[in-house]
């Protein structure tokens, strides 16, 4: 019986630091993909301008307009395709001068 708890508390171990290395990467991940001064919101696109920038409509029904930098551009086929099927959006963004609010990346 001590050899089949062993192998039980190290399965467990395991499990705990997967969960726990799985839990530091949702925390942080966002800050070492788009930096320390971004900020994140989501929602549906409502619109999308020639110009490329684009605006968010919130679950509180806040729209957001946002311009399109970092590899947002590059992204534009994806937007179009969260904007025809009115799919959830998260952009993660910073704020520039004159409080616009540049998108960084949209997934």
């Amino acid at each position: 019986m001590p050899r089949f708890s062993a192998a039980i508390f190290v399965f467990l171990f395991i499990a705990l630091l997967s969960l726990a290395g799985v839990g530091l990467v949702m925390l942080g991940g966002p800050i070492l993909t788009h930096g320390r001064m971004s900020e994140h919101s989501d929602g549906t696109i409502i619109r999308i301008n020639a110009g490329m920038d684009f605006v968010l409509r919130t679950a509180s029904g806040q729209q957001i307009h946002f311009a399109c930098g970092g590899r947002c551009p590059s992204q534009l086929s994806h937007m179009q395709r969260h904007y025809v099927e009115k799919a959830h959006t998260d952009v993660y963004f910073v704020r520039e001068a004159n409080n616009v609010l540049m998108a960084v990346d949209v997934d």
